[in-house]
C-alpha cells in the first residue's frame, strides 16, 4: 500500500448545478484533447455529465463500493466495459463510399450493448406534473485522501505536492486495476491495449503553464470553477469555506473529494389545483441529501435566502458570484489564454 502525500495546497473545482445546461462541451473539450488517440482509450470518458437521478456512467456506479471503512481502503467492484459502456463504431465506410446508395444505412458494428454515457439522459425523477431532473458534472475528483494510491500494489499512483492533483507513473503501471477497485466514484478506466489503467490528469500541462483546465475554461453556462482552496480571494474558497454553498459528492465514502458542487434548486412543486406549494420539495430532501449529505440542507437554504434578496433588489455577493458576470473570475489564477502558448 502507498503512503499518501500531503499536499502542500490543493486544486479544487466547483460546479454549479443550477447553471449547468447538459451540452457536454466539457465532456467533449476533454476528449478531444486527452483521451482521444492514444489506443485503447476509446471508450474513456474521463469527464462525464450525467442526469440525476439516473444510473450515471459507469452504470450503477454508486453502488459498486470503494473508499474507506472504519478498517481502511475498501475494494469494491471493477467495472466491466459493459457497464462503462461505449467505444462504438459505425459501418461509415460501407455508407460513405461503398457506392451502395441507400442500400445501406447506418449500423453499430462494435461497443457496449446496453449502456453509454448518456444512455439515461434527460431521464428524471418524479411524476408529472412534478417531474425533476438535474445535470452532473464528474470527473476525477483528486481526493485528499485516494483511496486508489493507498490501494495500488505498485506505488505507480501518487498525489502531487504543489497541487493535490492525483497522477500516475504509467511506466510503473502494471494494470493490477486496484486502483480501479478502490474508488468509490469509479472515475477510473483500463486500457485494454496497453494493459494499463488511466484517469483524469486534472490538465496538469495546462495548469502548470498558468491556464485552466479544458473543462472550466470551454464551459458556455458559466458553471464551473477552478482554484486553490486554500486561495481566500479565489471562487472555489468562497462557495466551499466562506459561504458553504459548495458540497463535495458522497462524502461518506471517505476520500475528501477536492470537486464541490453547488446544489441544485427547483420550482415549488404544484399541487393538484395546479397552484404552488412553496413549502415543499420538488427535487426531494432526502435525495439530495443521499448525494451531498446532512450539509445540504444548510447549503440549500443559504442560497434561498440569497435569491430572494437578490429578486428583492438587495445586495446579493453570493448571487453575484453565482451570476458570475466576469467569466474570468471562473479561473482563479490559471486565466492565461491557452493561445498565447507554444505548446511543445
Amino acid at each position: 500500500m502507498a503512503t499518501i502525500a500531503e499536499a502542500k495546497r490543493q486544486l479544487t473545482w466547483v460546479f454549479d448545478t443550477n447553471k449547468c445546461i447538459g451540452c457536454q462541451t466539457c465532456s467533449v473539450a476533454c476528449k478531444m484533447l486527452w483521451p482521444q488517440e492514444d489506443p485503447g482509450t476509446e471508450y474513456q470518458w474521463w469527464m462525464t455529465v450525467n442526469t440525476q437521478p439516473g444510473r450515471g456512467t459507469p452504470r450503477d456506479w454508486e453502488t459498486m463500493g470503494g473508499g474507506y471503512n472504519g478498517e481502511g481502503v475498501k475494494l469494491g467492484h471493477i467495472p466491466t466495459d459493459e457497464e462503462f459502456g461505449g467505444g462504438w463504431d459505425y459501418n461509415y465506410d460501407e455508407v460513405l463510399r461503398g457506392g451502395k446508395g441507400r442500400k445501406v444505412h447506418l449500423q453499430k458494428t462494435a461497443g457496449s450493448k446496453s449502456w453509454g454515457m448518456n444512455w439515461d439522459e434527460d431521464e428524471g425523477g418524479g411524476e408529472f406534473p412534478n417531474a425533476y431532473f438535474f445535470y452532473l458534472p464528474r470527473l476525477c475528483n483528486h481526493c485528499t485522501q485516494p483511496a486508489c494510491v493507498e490501494a495500488c500494489p505498485n506505488d505507480a499512483m501518487f498525489k502531487r505536492a504543489e497541487d493535490g492533483i492525483v497522477l500516475r507513473n504509467e511506466d510503473a503501471c502494471q494494470g493490477a486495476q486496484a486502483c480501479a477497485a478502490a474508488c468509490p466514484y469509479k472515475k477510473i478506466y483500463f486500457n485494454q491495449t496497453r494493459k494499463i489503467s488511466q484517469h483524469c490528469i486534472g490538465c496538469f500541462p495546462r495548469i502548470e503553464q498558468g491556464v485552466a483546465p479544458a473543462c472550466v475554461r470551454q464551459c458556455p453556462g458559466r458553471a464551473a470553477f477552478v482554484g486553490f482552496l486554500d486561495d481566500e480571494g479565489s471562487m472555489v474558497n468562497k462557495f466551499v469555506e466562506q459561504w458553504k454553498v459548495a458540497l463535495p459528492l458522497h462524502p461518506e465514502f471517505g476520500t475528501r473529494p477536492n470537486v464541490y458542487y453547488v446544489p441544485p434548486l427547483a420550482p415549488a412543486p404544484l399541487r393538484d389545483d395546479g397552484s404552488f406549494d412553496e413549502g415543499g420539495d420538488r427535487i426531494p430532501a432526502d435525495y439530495l441529501e443521499s448525494l451531498f449529505g446532512p450539509a445540504v440542507h444548510g447549503a440549500l437554504d443559504v442560497l434561498r435566502t440569497e435569491l430572494d434578496k437578490k429578486r428583492r433588489g438587495q445586495d446579493s455577493a453570493v448571487m453575484d458570484a453565482l451570476i458570475l458576470y466576469r467569466w474570468k473570475d471562473a479561473l482563479g489564477h490559471l486565466s492565461r489564454d491557452p493561445a498565447d502558448i507554444v505548446w511543445k
